[in-house]
């Protein structure tokens, strides 16, 4: 969406054929959510820029050739002296840190990033200068959207599971699917899942048509990723014993669901960005 013609030829062939990986580096350890408050700079040097500060938990951080990186090219700007670069790794003064060690999604690594005086052209800069806030602004709720349908194929997935499950667990001479508490739980699940999953299929039409608003989106991604926690938890509840077991799948759905509510906008902000919308600043 915002790439110029050089630079979705230099990556997006790459990208698509699996010989280069991306990754976005927005969050610092001082600034998560509140995006002005970040001190990674971009400073003026002849006709290009120099990149110094660093950047935390970044998905693909310890194999990405590219990252949109976020910087502050005027300090004194507010959102408005924000830029973004796209960066190749490969630039002397890039440094990958830690492998961070998560409570859930292992197969995903999550790094530490560290820019040390590094030199960018100026043909790097990413949707024009001064308007990085502005352009992460207008690509986060195709973002949020996209978290939101991973969480219902989630709780889909775990429902599912939960099903198979239930029906063959033998408990007082008959399956627990037997139970009306399990069918309860399991009908219950089921209908709220439907309603998020329509929902989601409406802002999927609203995105196709231009349409999708940043309320809409944080709605998707509220709701979507708190019953995703909701239907981890229960789901595993049937499992019993087992469910806490890391042999079963239910007991890392129940960890990899946690930070659907943190990552990509927080609940809170979430919250925060609806009533912004419905009841005014």
């Amino acid at each position: 969406h915002l790439g110029s013609e050089e630079q979705k030829q230099t990556w997006l062939p790459k990208m698509v054929s699996g010989e280069a990986v991306g990754a976005i580096g927005m969050t610092e350890p001082g600034a998560g959510s509140d995006l002005q408050g970040m001190k990674t700079r971009a400073e003026k040097d002849g006709d290009g820029y120099v990149i110094s500060g660093q950047k935390t938990f970044i998905t693909n951080g310890q194999h990405c050739d590219v990252i949109v990186l976020a910087t502050k090219t005027d300090p004194n700007a507010g959102s408005k002296g924000m830029t973004l670069f796209t960066v190749d790794t490969s630039l002397p003064g890039f440094a990958r840190g830690r492998n961070l060690e998560k409570m859930g999604h292992h197969a995903a690594d999550t790094s530490e990033l560290f820019f040390e005086n590094v030199k960018v052209g100026a043909d790097q800069i990413l949707g024009g200068e001064g308007r990085g806030f502005a352009n992460l602004m207008n690509e986060l709720p195709r973002e949020r959207l996209i978290l939101a349908l991973g969480a219902v194929a989630a709780c889909e997935g775990m429902i599912e599971r939960t099903i198979a499950y239930t029906q063959e667990r033998q408990a007082f001479g008959q399956s627990i699917s037997k139970f009306q508490n399990t069918r309860f739980v399991l009908a219950d699940l089921h209908a709220q899942v439907q309603v998020n999953k329509a929902f989601c299929e409406q802002s999927i039409e609203q995105y196709d048509r231009g349409e999708l608003s940043t309320t809409n989106a944080s709605i998707a991604k509220l709701t979507t990723t708190e019953l995703q926690g909701k239907v981890a938890d229960q789901c595993l509840q049937l499992f019993g014993g087992y469910g806490y077991m890391q042999e079963y799948p239910i007991s890392r759905d129940f960890v990899d669901a946690r930070i659907q509510r943190i990552y990509g906008g927080t609940s809170e902000i979430m919250k925060e960005i609806i009533a912004r919308d419905i009841l005014g600043r």
